[in-house]
């Protein structure tokens, strides 16, 4: 069985979500609540989840805040949300779990079976931490990578370029080897375009920090610091081009 708390200052929000995992999540148990940081966090102290499910927006703080307070984290967390696009940047970051308000079924139950899978992997911890550790800072922010053997944590600054491969996405670095993701190329266009990064062919995502030679044509193309040519694809140009506009 898994022990869970569930933390939202809505009521309803609570006993529909307790209904649900009763009905579809059978070997989850809800074993308490809280309805704020200061009354989630002594939900945790005194019941020990495994799991819980987790507003982010709260009065008096939220979710962030209260992992950050939480200390040694021993648990595993879904968080849920009604929808901001700040939020759901920061946990994709951190390949962290989330429910959008209101809840589906559906998803709920994937999410559980997520947990379930990994449970014994202990990858929670590192979750939590990348995702701290982004909106605690402003400086090297990172990126978990789910790989077919575990994941990687990498900061975002040291991406060269990514690749799409039918479902998946391979990585270039200025060092060490690519790697092959288990996420397809639009995925992460959504979580890097506000780190600059700019999508100039339906095969590239490119950081333009790398670029270091740019050659005319239709479309025209782009040299990255490891010496591969790109192209670029000619409705893509434009966007790319303003990049470097002074």
């Amino acid at each position: 069985m898994i022990k869970a708390v569930i933390i939202d200052d809505e009521k309803d929000s609570r006993d529909i979500l307790a209904n649900y995992l009763k009905k579809y999540c059978p070997d989850v148990t809800v074993s308490g609540f809280g309805e704020s940081v200061a009354t989630g966090l002594e939900a945790i102290k005194t019941h020990k989840p495994d799991l819980i499910f987790l507003d982010i927006e709260m009065p008096y703080g939220n979710g962030f805040d209260l992992l950050d307070k939480a200390g040694d984290i021993t648990f595993e967390t879904i968080f849920v949300t009604a929808f901001d696009n700040y939020a759901i940047q920061a946990l994709n970051q951190s390949a962290a779990y989330y429910l959008l308000k209101p809840i589906s079924i559906d998803e709920l139950i994937k999410a559980v079976d997520k947990i379930r899978k990994e449970r014994n992997e202990e990858n929670y911890t590192r979750h939590a931490q990348v995702l701290l550790d982004n909106i605690r800072t402003g400086g090297q922010q990172k990126i978990m990578l789910p790989t077919m053997e575990g994941f990687e944590i990498v900061t975002i600054n040291s991406i060269l370029y990514c690749e799409a491969a039918d479902n998946f996405t391979k990585f270039y670095f200025e060092t060490g080897q690519p790697l092959l993701i288990c996420r397809t190329l639009k995925y992460f266009e959504d979580i890097l375009k506000d780190h600059r990064f700019v999508r100039i062919h339906r095969s590239y995502l490119i950081n333009p920090d790398y670029v270091i030679r740019y050659s005319k044509g239709k479309g025209g193309s782009v040299t990255m610091k490891n010496n591969q040519e790109l192209e670029i694809s000619p409705n893509k140009k434009e966007e790319f081009l303003s990049l470097f506009e002074r």
